[in-house]
């Protein structure tokens, strides 16, 4: 896999755009002047996980005694649950209960930057070629940083799409994270019964 292909496989993982309501409505009561540095706070965060999962994450799995079939099944099961409570509640139900003033860590470093699918991804990659650990990290870096470009421009695009937009924005981006969790899903049981 060559360093591009590698960034953009991350950067749909990541999935900037998809996150853009949810980022949004964990905002929703924080002050807009504090939104900015927020969102750098936390995609600093996120960027920081992804690299310790990075150089870390086999060890940290070795340590749980935690299989990568494991790691998709239960990314699968996570993000089926958000999906459908963003389908048929809006994902005020998702974050209304656990996220009071700001957020810090959770969620939006924290399942959205790094989730568990970037995180099995930066893992199978560093698995897959080791010797090639400073072309993954620099993968991780650009994916993350158009990731961020996107997101920091989250402001704008709710003046732009307005309510009926974002909601609209929503229920799409739920029903694909159904279709990612599903195939998340299937690739664990497949690798847990059949390999």
């Amino acid at each position: 896999m060559s360093i591009l292909s590698a960034v953009l496989l991350l950067f749909l993982v990541l999935d900037p755009v998809g996150n853009i309501p949810l980022f949004l409505c964990a905002l929703k009561h924080v002050e807009p002047s504090r939104h900015h540095k927020i969102i750098v706070r936390e995609l600093l965060i996120g960027l920081l996980v992804l690299i310790v999962f990075l150089f870390a994450g086999r060890y940290i799995l070795l340590l749980f005694q935690i299989s990568k079939s494991s790691l998709s099944i239960a990314g699968g099961v996570v993000l089926f649950l958000i999906a459908i409570k963003m389908i048929f509640s809006g994902s005020e139900e998702i974050f209304g209960v656990t996220v009071e003033g700001e957020p810090f860590i959770v969620p939006l470093a924290i399942p959205l930057i790094a989730g568990p699918s970037a995180m099995t991804m930066v893992l199978l990659l560093m698995a897959r070629d080791p010797a090639r650990w400073l072309e993954w990290l620099l993968a991780v870096v650009a994916a993350w940083s158009l990731t961020s470009v996107i997101l920091l421009m989250s402001g704008r695009l709710r003046r732009i799409l307005r309510v009926r937009g974002i909601t609209a924005l929503e229920r799409l981006m739920g029903m694909l994270l159904v279709t990612v969790a599903v195939e998340m899903l299937v690739s664990g049981i497949k690798d847990t019964f059949f390999h």
